[in-house]
């Protein structure tokens, strides 16, 4: 039966060293992280007993820390944290062996994507030549004894072990890999943004100054005499006081606007020629 089918997943228990193998009489520590509520313990399910509470049943707790000072075969288990109240951390399990060869593995499960490294130890020697097997099969010869996966996938969950000539072969490890992470959505930085959003402005602005000039073209255009024809217009001196002189400099510069369409340019012309009066 699954220990976390009948908790609600609020902790991790974290194992110093950071594997899951170990060796006879290697200490071991236990850990729920920050949760220093004195409600939280670490219990365990062996192969002849289950539901044991550390430090009444095994080693000795300190916070929410547990430690195993001389562990033995008989220790091998699944481990976890739990709150007493409804609440634990997934299960681990450890194993300890007697003999002189384990397995260092991840001992939580890994994402898709991930990189792992394997390495195959040796009691009394380090970065030996090593064979490592997964479902029973080689799949890699080291001669460094470590194994490398740059980036896991779900292929790539099975029981592992590792052999060492002359030394023996370490207890099989079950790498566990679960889905990826979701691609998370990244925003355009701002200095692409801003400038975007000032052309779009920009383009808006210029569109409403068109049309609004556009209603004027249409009602000033509709003021005009239709009967009345440029053919028409015949152009009579008038003979102008002296300070009318702007006036017939105006009219001077435009001798063929017909008078019902002078109006039109009053507010450019007078902006432009400001010596220019009333036309």
């Amino acid at each position: 039966m699954e220990i976390t089918a009948l908790c609600t997943i609020m902790a991790t228990l974290s194992i110093f060293p950071n594997r899951s193998q170990f060796f006879n009489y290697d200490p071991v520590t236990l850990s729920c992280g920050e949760l220093k509520n004195s409600n939280w313990t670490i219990k365990r399910n062996t192969s002849t007993k289950t539901n044991e509470e550390c430090s009444k049943d095994w080693g000795t707790k300190n916070e929410s820390n547990c430690f195993l000072q001389d562990p033995y075969p008989s220790d091998s288990g699944l481990y976890w944290c739990d709150s007493g109240a409804g609440a634990c951390s997934e299960a681990v399990n450890i194993t300890v062996t007697g003999g002189s060869v384990i397995l260092e593995s991840p001992v939580h499960p890994l994402q898709e994507g991930d990189a792992v490294t394997l390495r195959c130890m040796d009691k009394n020697t380090s970065f030996i030549p090593a064979e490592f097997y997964k479902d029973g099969l080689l799949i890699r010869n080291s001669s460094t004894g470590i194994m490398t996966i740059l980036k896991v996938s779900k292929s790539d969950e099975g029981f592992y072990k590792c052999t060492i000539s002359g030394s023996g072969e370490s207890p099989d490890s079950w790498l566990s890999v679960t889905a990826g992470r979701p691609k998370s959505f990244h925003s355009p930085p701002m200095y692409v943004v801003l400038p975007v959003v000032g052309v779009c402005l920009s383009l808006a602005v210029v569109l409403v100054v068109l049309v609004l000039l556009f209603c004027l073209w249409r009602n000033h255009k509709g003021e005009t005499d239709p009967d009345v024809s440029y053919t028409d217009v015949t152009i009579v001196p008038e003979v102008q006081p002296k300070s009318d002189k702007g006036k017939n400099t105006c009219r001077a510069l435009f001798p063929h606007v017909h008078k019902s369409l002078r109006h039109m340019y009053v507010i450019y012309i007078t902006s432009v020629f400001p010596f220019c009066g009333k036309l």
